[in-house]
Protein backbone atom coordinates (compact mmCIF):
# COMPACT_ATOMS: atom_id res chain seq x y z
CA UNK A 1 0.00 0.00 0.00
CA UNK A 2 2.78 2.84 1.26
CA UNK A 3 4.31 1.79 -2.37
CA UNK A 4 1.08 2.06 -4.20
CA UNK A 5 0.81 5.66 -2.87
CA UNK A 6 4.17 6.56 -3.54
CA UNK A 7 4.02 5.68 -6.91
CA UNK A 8 0.98 7.35 -7.27
CA UNK A 9 2.87 10.87 -6.22
CA UNK A 10 5.97 10.42 -8.71
CA UNK A 11 5.48 10.72 -12.79
CA UNK A 12 7.03 8.27 -15.27
CA UNK A 13 9.88 10.39 -15.29
CA UNK A 14 10.65 10.44 -12.09
CA UNK A 15 9.50 13.86 -11.11
CA UNK A 16 6.95 14.76 -8.14
CA UNK A 17 5.00 17.71 -7.71
CA UNK A 18 5.14 20.10 -4.93
CA UNK A 19 2.16 21.90 -3.98
CA UNK A 20 2.76 25.68 -2.13
CA UNK A 21 0.76 26.60 0.52
CA UNK A 22 -1.43 29.09 1.23
CA UNK A 23 0.99 30.59 3.45
CA UNK A 24 3.46 31.01 0.60
CA UNK A 25 4.10 34.84 -0.24
CA UNK A 26 6.22 37.16 -2.45
CA UNK A 27 7.49 40.05 -0.29
CA UNK A 28 8.39 43.68 -1.32
CA UNK A 29 10.00 46.29 -0.96
CA UNK A 30 10.32 49.48 -2.81
CA UNK A 31 13.16 52.49 -1.76
CA UNK A 32 12.51 56.38 -2.12
CA UNK A 33 15.54 58.70 -1.18
CA UNK A 34 13.55 59.80 1.93
CA UNK A 35 11.86 56.19 2.93
CA UNK A 36 10.14 52.52 1.75
CA UNK A 37 7.11 51.00 1.36
CA UNK A 38 6.80 47.29 1.61
CA UNK A 39 4.28 44.30 1.14
CA UNK A 40 3.58 41.32 -0.23
CA UNK A 41 1.13 39.30 -2.92
CA UNK A 42 -0.27 36.23 -2.27
CA UNK A 43 0.28 33.21 -4.44
CA UNK A 44 -1.63 30.95 -6.62
CA UNK A 45 -1.32 28.66 -9.42
CA UNK A 46 1.83 26.82 -8.14
CA UNK A 47 3.48 23.92 -7.95
CA UNK A 48 7.50 22.98 -7.62
CA UNK A 49 8.89 19.77 -9.63
CA UNK A 50 11.77 17.48 -7.66
CA UNK A 51 13.47 14.86 -9.16
CA UNK A 52 16.07 12.73 -6.92
CA UNK A 53 15.61 15.15 -4.31
CA UNK A 54 16.33 17.97 -6.07
CA UNK A 55 14.33 20.81 -7.64
CA UNK A 56 13.98 20.56 -11.30
CA UNK A 57 11.27 22.97 -12.36
CA UNK A 58 7.81 24.53 -11.23
CA UNK A 59 6.21 28.08 -11.59
CA UNK A 60 4.26 30.06 -9.92
CA UNK A 61 1.38 33.12 -10.41
CA UNK A 62 0.95 36.16 -8.21
CA UNK A 63 -2.41 38.19 -8.65
CA UNK A 64 -1.83 41.65 -8.56
CA UNK A 65 -4.68 42.01 -7.39
CA UNK A 66 -3.40 40.29 -3.78
CA UNK A 67 -1.25 43.36 -3.67
CA UNK A 68 -1.06 44.17 0.34
CA UNK A 69 1.47 46.83 1.91
CA UNK A 70 2.97 46.29 5.53
CA UNK A 71 3.85 49.33 6.70
CA UNK A 72 1.40 52.70 5.64
CA UNK A 73 -1.62 54.24 8.28
CA UNK A 74 -4.71 52.21 7.35
CA UNK A 75 -5.69 55.89 5.77
CA UNK A 76 -3.21 55.79 3.30
CA UNK A 77 -2.70 52.21 1.98
CA UNK A 78 -5.31 52.49 -0.26
CA UNK A 79 -4.50 55.48 -1.94
CA UNK A 80 -0.68 53.73 -2.22
CA UNK A 81 -2.87 50.29 -3.26
CA UNK A 82 -4.65 52.07 -5.89
CA UNK A 83 -1.96 54.09 -7.48
CA UNK A 84 0.62 50.83 -7.36
CA UNK A 85 -2.47 49.04 -9.57
CA UNK A 86 -2.96 51.86 -12.10
CA UNK A 87 -1.04 52.03 -15.29
CA UNK A 88 1.84 54.07 -13.63
CA UNK A 89 2.92 50.67 -11.86
CA UNK A 90 1.58 47.39 -12.80
CA UNK A 91 -0.91 48.19 -14.86
CA UNK A 92 -3.18 45.61 -13.51
CA UNK A 93 -6.47 46.51 -16.02
CA UNK A 94 -3.87 45.37 -18.77
CA UNK A 95 -1.97 42.37 -16.86
CA UNK A 96 -3.63 41.50 -13.62
CA UNK A 97 -0.90 38.73 -12.88
CA UNK A 98 3.00 38.58 -12.55
CA UNK A 99 5.12 35.08 -12.81
CA UNK A 100 8.05 33.06 -12.54
CA UNK A 101 9.17 29.73 -13.85
CA UNK A 102 12.46 28.06 -12.55
CA UNK A 103 14.24 26.76 -15.93
CA UNK A 104 17.64 25.79 -14.13
CA UNK A 105 18.71 24.95 -10.45
CA UNK A 106 22.43 24.26 -9.57
CA UNK A 107 24.20 24.43 -6.69
CA UNK A 108 25.23 27.95 -4.99
CA UNK A 109 29.03 28.73 -5.70
CA UNK A 110 28.84 31.70 -3.08
CA UNK A 111 29.93 34.97 -3.37
CA UNK A 112 27.09 37.15 -4.24
CA UNK A 113 26.88 40.45 -2.27
CA UNK A 114 23.33 40.08 0.04
CA UNK A 115 22.55 36.33 -0.31
CA UNK A 116 20.16 35.38 1.67
CA UNK A 117 21.59 33.30 4.77
CA UNK A 118 21.84 29.61 4.41
CA UNK A 119 21.66 30.04 0.56
CA UNK A 120 22.88 26.60 -0.92
CA UNK A 121 21.23 27.05 -4.89
CA UNK A 122 21.23 28.84 -7.42
CA UNK A 123 17.89 29.34 -9.08
CA UNK A 124 17.56 30.34 -12.47
CA UNK A 125 14.33 31.03 -14.37
CA UNK A 126 11.55 33.69 -16.14
CA UNK A 127 10.09 36.73 -14.53
CA UNK A 128 6.92 38.10 -16.36
CA UNK A 129 5.84 41.27 -15.39
CA UNK A 130 3.58 44.07 -17.65
CA UNK A 131 3.74 41.20 -20.46
CA UNK A 132 7.72 41.50 -20.60
CA UNK A 133 9.85 38.39 -19.55
CA UNK A 134 13.34 38.70 -18.23
CA UNK A 135 15.50 35.64 -17.19
CA UNK A 136 16.88 36.33 -13.60
CA UNK A 137 18.62 33.96 -11.33
CA UNK A 138 19.35 34.09 -7.43
CA UNK A 139 20.97 32.51 -4.82
CA UNK A 140 18.15 30.52 -2.44
CA UNK A 141 17.91 28.37 0.67
CA UNK A 142 16.34 25.22 -0.40
CA UNK A 143 15.30 22.37 2.14
CA UNK A 144 13.14 19.15 1.12
CA UNK A 145 12.61 17.01 3.67
CA UNK A 146 10.18 13.84 3.69
CA UNK A 147 7.45 15.41 2.11
CA UNK A 148 7.89 19.22 2.73
CA UNK A 149 9.80 21.52 1.00
CA UNK A 150 10.77 24.85 1.71
CA UNK A 151 12.44 27.95 -0.71
CA UNK A 152 13.65 31.20 0.64
CA UNK A 153 15.38 33.76 -1.90
CA UNK A 154 16.00 37.62 -1.28
CA UNK A 155 17.51 39.78 -4.51
CA UNK A 156 16.61 42.87 -6.02
CA UNK A 157 14.97 43.69 -9.70
CA UNK A 158 15.70 46.61 -11.89
CA UNK A 159 11.95 47.19 -12.57
CA UNK A 160 12.75 49.47 -15.41
CA UNK A 161 13.33 46.11 -17.72
CA UNK A 162 9.76 45.31 -17.56
CA UNK A 163 8.77 49.25 -18.44
CA UNK A 164 7.74 50.32 -15.17
CA UNK A 165 9.30 53.85 -15.31
CA UNK A 166 7.33 56.23 -13.36
CA UNK A 167 9.14 57.98 -10.92
CA UNK A 168 12.42 56.99 -12.04
CA UNK A 169 14.32 59.45 -13.16
CA UNK A 170 16.42 60.97 -10.05
CA UNK A 171 16.60 64.33 -11.70
CA UNK A 172 12.96 64.63 -11.90
CA UNK A 173 11.28 65.61 -8.14
CA UNK A 174 9.81 62.67 -7.12
CA UNK A 175 12.32 59.40 -6.81
CA UNK A 176 11.39 55.54 -6.53
CA UNK A 177 14.69 53.51 -6.62
CA UNK A 178 14.78 51.46 -9.75
CA UNK A 179 15.92 48.58 -7.94
CA UNK A 180 13.09 46.69 -6.09
CA UNK A 181 13.44 44.25 -3.40
CA UNK A 182 11.70 40.48 -3.65
CA UNK A 183 11.90 38.19 -1.11
CA UNK A 184 10.40 34.70 -1.36
CA UNK A 185 9.03 32.89 1.56
CA UNK A 186 7.87 29.78 -0.20
CA UNK A 187 6.42 26.25 1.04
CA UNK A 188 4.99 22.82 0.13
CA UNK A 189 4.05 19.58 0.37
CA UNK A 190 4.00 17.35 -1.89
CA UNK A 191 1.13 16.19 -4.10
Amino acid sequence: MILMAACKKTNQRGETQYKLNSNSVVEWKGTMDNGFNNGSFDISEDYIIVKQGKITGGSFVFPIVSIKNFNLPDSLKEQLLHHLKSADFFNMALYPEASFSITKVQPYPGGIPDAIAGANYLIGGNFTMLGKTNAISFPADINITGNKLSVEAKFEIDRTKWGMHYASDPDAGLYIHKDVQLYFKLSGERK
